[in-house]
């Protein structure tokens, strides 16, 4: 069917959601579709009510893997076709520029580049199953609070070099839909903002699917059409007669709502042209073991003194904290599942009894989640479980975060643990010095309060219902850590310079510019809890001969060897950093240019090779209006993390000299 089958009624009609979840239908003219929620997991429509609660984003995101992001969406797709949805509303790849946003959960990383290369598989998985993927929230939507009303102030090369990198990426695998964010950018709502999704998503990026608002982001539907903006979701009521009271004073034309109406149109003809590639090959059970999966490669060793993981058999261990028994699967909001998913855990306790049958386990509650916040001052139930605590050889301490800490629509007060949690655990301190903590959270976690006073400390994120198992595979050893932090662990909330500084309630400026996150903090010399790229591993690892072979003008082939140095298999996350050494601009100390992910035996030694092209060197310039490779030395820097550098080489990029900015150094010649 072609737009100008349909009246115009009609044609402005389509423009607008059905429901809350489903497109126009026309009164039955048309088929409806159906858009759902969220990035981990589907929120169940059908027959099928249940979901598998898969890992957040944020644990694909630790695990830089690109294989876990294509299993995570092949499972999504597939549970997508058992409930009959048609679209999935993911993968978000907001940069997580403030610590304390409440959707950092949903995110996964601070990195553009690791962030876009991750939504690209992921997307890729989901559409060869014959279902939509929904690319968002472009752009610049970075925190909750006052997402709806607060502009975000950016500079146009900060926007291109941080904010528009992860989609331009991710947009290499083509998605159905890209959704706009609710906020304004630079003075203008991102769903009426042209510059934004016409001339830059567009026309730029080269973009020809169907822009989606957020739900209920649309303040007036005919300047977004203005800005290409095509289905507004979920319906709205007065929609139909602003666009008709547009239409009649010329302030948007026939041609406008054609071009939209048409976009629509061939979304619905790609899902059911699509509709032959919808196959389930999976089981409920292989489903959830894909989650068990996924959360293994993203979970974070962030210490291990004297090697006391994995645990040891024969020893007596306390396994303390209600999170340990009912784990905190996700935060809270839209992409909440909670009454879809009904997969129900095994205590920890229980799994590592079982797996360990020489050792005695027992589980102690010590706080009760109705006082998870710590405001109310009713007595917790610590007194058991700090004896026993002082009666093992090891006690594990399970803390953390909750949906209602961690949350769509708010951001966190403060980076801390709740107090009551981190009260027990220091308490547990004070009586066992073998103590190992399992911090359960969304984003960054303030550990100075205890990280020097345990042996061992695990990062979960918000795991999903695979969380005990994988935690359990790696406590025990089956399973060798093998994930790294994909956002910096800071010491304190005045060292990111965005935690305080909220705005006027009209705007907030965002000052730092393109250095975000690990760049701010290498930039500005700030000591950070644990850096970017970080995590261990039950394995060592030795990196050598780093050879760079110029491949074009800009382009270079590096390669280097990781060895294994222990007598464990394991997986090495490999990072290639890239600095301007003398730039005429201000650039980031470094900046991530390729990773690999690889699994090396004890013994082994692997070969690691990354084709490196113009898109690492060169920086946005707003004279140009193009980017743009400034001729000078770069160094290419090989590390463990972005504060482990184990191999570095300098190269000097010499291109066409007409198209070079003069620099002081060619002045100075002339002169002298």
């Amino acid at each position: 069917m072609k737009a100008t089958d349909l009246s115009i009624q009609d044609r402005i009609k389509l423009l607008t959601g059905k429901e809350t979840f489903t497109t126009q239908d026309l009164d039955g003219k048309l088929k409806s579709y159906v858009l759902e929620d969220g990035p981990h997991g589907v929120k169940g429509l059908g027959e099928n009510k249940r979901a598998t609660a898969l890992p957040c984003l944020q644990n694909l995101g630790n695990s830089w893997s690109l294989e876990s992001a294509k299993l995570m969406g092949q499972v999504i797709a597939e549970e997508c076709i058992l409930n009959n949805v048609d679209v999935i509303l993911a993968p978000g790849v907001n940069i997580k520029r403030v610590p304390t946003c409440g959707r950092n959960f949903e995110y996964y990383s601070e990195d553009p580049l690791l962030s876009g290369l991750l939504a690209k598989s992921f997307i890729e998985a989901v559409q060869k199953k014959g279902i939509g993927a929904t690319l968002k929230h472009f752009c610049a939507n970075n925190r909750e609070y006052a997402r709806f009303t607060v502009s975000a102030e950016v500079d146009e090369r900060t926007l291109r070099e941080v904010y528009m990198k992860a989609f331009r990426i991710a947009l290499d695998a083509k998605p159905w839909l890209v959704m706009c964010s609710y906020n304004p950018v630079n003075g203008w709502y991102a769903s009426e903002n042209r510059w934004l999704l016409k001339e830059v998503l567009r026309d730029e990026l080269g973009f020809d699917g169907v822009i989606v608002s957020d739900w209920s982001a649309v303040h007036d539907r005919a300047k977004c059409l203005k800005a290409t903006l095509d289905l507004e979701m979920p319906y709205e009521k007065r929609s139909q007669k602003n666009m008709e009271d547009a239409l009649a004073r010329g302030f948007i034309t026939e041609d406008e709502i054609n071009e939209s109406c048409a976009r629509i149109l061939n979304l619905y003809d790609k899902i059911e042209a699509n509709r032959q590639l919808r196959k389930v090959d999976t089981t409920v059970e292989e489903r959830h073991d894909i989650a068990v999966k996924i959360l293994e490669e993203g979970i974070v060793l962030l210490k291990n003194d004297d090697d006391i993981l994995p645990l040891k058999t024969k020893c007596k261990i306390a396994v303390i904290g209600e999170i340990s028994k009912k784990p905190e699967m996700y935060g809270g909001g839209s992409s909440s599942l909670e009454g879809f998913c009904e997969y129900k855990q095994k205590p920890l306790s229980e799994l590592l009894s079982e797996f360990l049958p020489e050792c005695d386990v027992k589980y102690y509650n010590a706080y009760n989640n109705i006082d998870f916040l710590g405001h109310k001052n009713r007595e917790f139930l610590g007194k058991t479980a700090i004896k026993a605590a002082y009666e093992s050889d090891l006690a594990i301490v399970c803390v953390g975060n909750n949906a209602t800490v961690e949350s769509e629509c708010f951001d966190r007060e403060n980076i801390k643990l709740p107090v009551i949690h981190e009260d027990i655990l220091n308490r547990v301190c004070d009586v066992n010095k073998n103590v190992v903590v399992i911090v359960t959270a969304g984003s960054c976690i303030d550990m100075s309060g205890f990280k020097d006073r345990v042996k061992a400390i695990i990062y979960t994120g918000f795991g999903g219902e695979a969380t005990n198992e994988a935690l359990a595979d790696i406590l025990i050893g089956k399973v060798c850590p093998s994930g790294k932090l994909s956002e910096t662990f800071i010491n304190k909330m005045e060292d990111n310079p965005t935690c305080f500084s909220k705005g006027n309630n009209f705007v907030e400026r965002y000052a730092e510019g393109v250095n975000v996150g690990y760049k701010y903090y290498a930039k500005n010399n700030i000591p950070v809890q644990f850096p970017f790229g970080y995590g261990l591993s039950y394995a060592k690892f030795e990196y050598s001969d780093l050879k760079i072979e110029k491949k074009g003008e800009a382009e270079y082939l590096i390669s280097y060897n990781v060895k294994n140095i222990s007598d464990v298999a394991a997986k090495e996350i490999s990072q290639v950093y890239v600095r301007d050494v003398f730039a005429m601009v201000d650039v980031p100390s470094l900046s991530l240019a390729a990773f690999a992910k690889t699994e090396i035996k004890a013994g082994e030694t692997k070969r690691i090779s990354h084709l490196l092209d113009k898109n690492v060197f060169e920086y946005y310039s707003t004279v140009k209006k193009d980017w743009y490779i400034e001729n000078g030395y770069f160094e290419i820097l090989i590390g463990a993390s972005s504060q482990d550098i184990r191999l570095s080489e300098r190269i000097n990029i010499e291109l066409d000299e007409d198209g070079q900015n003069t620099k002081y150094d060619d002045l100075f010649i002339n002169i002298f």
